[in-house]
């Protein structure tokens, strides 16, 4: 019994593991062109409002202003690095 729960950890360490080392090792082989590369650069910014934005709709209804200070600073940075 012990030996199926190690097998299924390791069968699942290694299912996670090769989409994420694949890009790593091909990415230099890989050229892109100028859009792409803009809109590869920008994902880590999408991917920051889509956990930031449910957020700042549920926050607590006693301290709002919480959940707008968050919202303002995230588009902020978002704005900056879009027009860099």
């Amino acid at each position: 019994m012990h030996i199926e729960i190690w097998l299924l950890i390791f069968g699942m360490a290694i299912v996670t593991f090769i989409p994420r080392a694949l890009p790593v090792i091909f990415i230099e082989r890989m050229h892109f062109g100028k859009k792409a590369e803009k809109f590869l650069k920008l994902i880590p910014y999408t991917a920051m409002a889509a956990l930031i934005f449910p957020g700042i709709l549920t926050v607590d209804s006693s301290v709002p202003w919480v959940g707008i200070a968050g919202g303002c600073i995230a588009a902020g940075f978002a704005w900056k690095k879009c027009r860099s």
